[in-house]
This record gives C-alpha cells, sequence and structure tokens, in this order.
C-alpha cells in the first residue's frame, strides 16, 4: 500500500473522535481497571470498517466497549495503491485512562 487509509482529519482526529465517544465501563472504573486495548481491522475501499478483531487487552468489558466504539467510527479515507483505492489492515491502540 503507498497510501495507508486515514481516519478523516488525521491521528489527532481519531484520537479525539475516541475520546468523545468512549464510555469508560463503570465496573472497569470501580475496580480501577486501565490500560490499552489493541484492535485491529480492515477498512475497506469505500472507507468503511470491517472485521474489527481485538488482538490483546487488559480487559473483556473495556475490549467490548473499543469494539464497540471503532464499529461506530465514520468512514474513514481508504488506502491507496497508485490510483486505486484497496483494502488495508490497520491497527489501532485504544487508551482507557482513569482520572
Amino acid at each position: 500500500v503507498e497510501e495507508n487509509a486515514q481516519f478523516p482529519g488525521g491521528d489527532e482526529a481519531c484520537l479525539k473522535w475516541l475520546s468523545e465517544h468512549i464510555k469508560y465501563p463503570a465496573i472497569c472504573q470501580e475496580q480501577g481497571v486501565q490500560g490499552r486495548v489493541f484492535l485491529k481491522f480492515v477498512v475497506n475501499r469505500d472507507g468503511s470498517i470491517v472485521d474489527v478483531e481485538v488482538v490483546r487487552s487488559p480487559d473483556p468489558n473495556l475490549s467490548k466497549e473499543a469494539e464497540r466504539v471503532v464499529k461506530l467510527m465514520p468512514k474513514w479515507k481508504p488506502a491507496r495503491q497508485g490510483n486505486k483505492t484497496v483494502r488495508a489492515r490497520f491497527n489501532l491502540p485504544v487508551n482507557f485512562r482513569l482520572n
């Protein structure tokens, strides 16, 4: 892939979008569970996200929430190979941090 898939507005916009849409699971807050959930997914040629999969996670409740939010994301700018849009795998870490 010559040009990777990208969230509309870039990485900072992606982080902002995630922070606005994530609902920290109450059970994890109560138990003080935090950490990073690693997800992988495919960005289709039309920018839609499919095949969302949790690779690593500190807690199943955090996994569910990260997966839910990624599936809600707006369409991405698809990856490009030459002049054609192509399907591309993407890895995304989602941070859960208690303040």
